[in-house]
């Protein structure tokens, strides 16, 4: 009974409330990478804290959480836009950022769990009416997790869908999972357990997995920007486009394919106003301005934010991209090379000895289609195949060599990787195009590689360098002595070494 009347004073230093106050004021002025750390290490320290009282360990758990969130940002802004961090660098700052996020959501949960287990304790009663913002700080925490498994295109496990469904079902039965409330301090509008629920869901169904580290970032902030206007229903509606069922943990799907039963978890969303929203903000930025009410993070040009905003109006649509070829299974091996320069030697004629010290990867061959193939290859090393890249590939026994692109990348457990490749040509050519002026500067070739399958009547299109596009230069080359003069029309698409522009090809004279 004595016992009872005076409990235990928690072991720990973060239950004196003086440590407690050095220690955040210590994190706020520490290195970002450093606080992060630290703050992680707490979060392990405090699963095995049972004798704090439930209210005073959510309490003390939410201002860890406070002081970590302006070094969680700086992580964030260093690796998306720091060009010269070394590959080790960056993996750590993704480590760092990933573990963060984990502890923060194993210690939610398990105040979640001790309320569960004891829930008529004082420290349970007081800590209910933190259990919406609690609730809410978890779907985030796994929201951001999910953005930063993108940000490498890592798939996310069954444990993180797990936890978002089960805390969104946990949340609504207890009546608050529409609750509107401050997630976090400097955190600028109101946020709730469905709404960060279903961020999660817009953000796996927008197929980030086709866009940079930087865009998947700026998805991210437009999905944030544009939520309000999604349907979010447990009633299929006639424009609903996707479906999840939250009690199973699994990932959201089209409803191409249909749910296999009825259950209780099962909701329903589209991007309903959110599209005519997106819509029109695409035509304003097209005309060159960019809105001061949207929150990208950062200062984007047009040029930058337009090919985000036409990808999520393509996963928005109540018609989502289909694939337009099908797909048949084929395993062999093809050698790939990687970018232009690389590219162009080839298409010159030089044949490369397949090595990798010549810059050669293997990967294996899974699927073809008419517009391209999935191969799986291994993605460890400094030479991994990069989003948006330029490829040269050629199977095993073969001895034609196919131009594409990177497309699609999916990291699969240990070091390998999956490819999803766009063919841009079966049949190219290396040229020396020259600029149709006098002087010094028109003896100065560009080198290009003519994609000759088919296209448009007297139209070409021509791979250069990255920055050789002018709209303004007259370009000409000689091919079986037959002179070619091209009038630049459009620049079609942009790489990471290289750009893709068609050219009108004139009568030489």
């Amino acid at each position: 009974m004595i016992l009872r009347l005076f409990p235990k004073r928690p072991d720990h230093p973060l239950a004196d409330g003086q440590e407690l106050k050095r220690i955040l004021a210590e994190l706020h002025v520490a290195r970002a990478l450093n606080a992060v750390d630290e703050v992680a290490g707490w979060f392990e320290s405090l699963k095995h804290a049972e004798d704090f009282r439930l209210d005073h360990l959510f309490d003390v758990l939410r201002q860890l959480d406070d002081a970590a969130q302006p070094h969680l940002r700086r992580l964030a802004r260093d690796y998306l836009h720091s060009p010269h961090l070394s590959t080790i660098e960056r993996q750590r700052l993704w480590t760092r950022s990933c573990t963060y996020l984990s502890e923060v959501a194993t210690v939610y949960s398990l105040c979640i769990e001790r309320a569960r287990l004891d829930p008529k304790s004082r420290g349970s009663v007081a800590f209910k009416a933190s259990l919406p913002l609690l609730n809410a700080r978890l779907q985030a925490a796994c929201c951001a997790r999910l953005k930063w498994l993108a940000y490498r295109y890592e798939p996310p496990g069954e444990e993180l869908w797990g936890c978002l469904g089960e805390t969104y079902l946990a949340a609504e039965a207890a009546g608050h999972a529409q609750k509107s409330l401050q997630l976090y301090p400097a955190q600028l509008g109101l946020s709730s357990v469905a709404q960060q629920y279903l961020h999660a869901l817009v953000f796996f169904t927008s197929s980030v997995d086709g866009l940079l580290p930087v865009q998947v970032e700026m998805a991210d902030r437009l999905i944030a920007h544009f939520l309000s206007g999604f349907v979010f229903s447990a009633d299929c509606r006639p424009d609903s486009v996707y479906w999840v069922d939250a009690a199973s943990g699994g990932a959201p799907a089209r409803l191409a394919r249909k749910p296999r039963a009825s259950s209780p978890g099962l909701r329903f969303f589209s991007a309903g106003p959110a599209l005519t929203a997106l819509e029109e903000l695409i035509h304003v930025v097209e005309r060159g301005e960019v809105p001061s009410t949207l929150n990208l993070g950062g200062e984007y040009p047009q040029k930058v934010l337009l090919p985000v905003l036409r990808h999520l109006r393509l996963y928005w649509a109540l018609r989502p991209p289909q694939r337009r070829h099908q797909r048949h299974p084929l395993t062999t091996s093809i050698a790939v090379l990687q970018g232009f320069e690389h590219s162009y030697v080839v298409f010159s004629g030089a044949v490369p000895r397949l090595t990798r010290e010549a810059g050669v990867q293997n990967a294996i061959l899974e699927d073809v289609s008419l517009g391209g193939f999935r191969a799986c290859f291994d993605d460890a090393g400094g030479e991994r195949i990069k989003l948006g890249a330029l490829l040269c590939m050629q199977a095993e026994g073969g001895d034609n060599w196919l131009l594409g692109a990177a497309r699609r990348i999916n990291r699969l457990k240990g070091t390998r990787a999956r490819i999803g490749v766009q063919v841009l040509a079966r049949h190219a050519q290396s040229i020396e195009l020259r600029p149709r002026r006098s002087g010094f500067a028109a003896a100065v070739a560009i080198p290009g590689i003519w994609l000759r399958d088919g296209g448009e009547p007297d139209v070409l299109r021509i791979v250069l360098p990255l920055g050789s596009f002018d709209v303004r230069e007259t370009l000409d080359f000689c091919d079986a002595d037959q002179l070619h003069v091209l009038t630049a029309l459009e620049l079609e698409e942009s790489g990471n070494d290289y750009e893709i522009a068609r050219f009108h090809e004139q009568s030489a004279t």
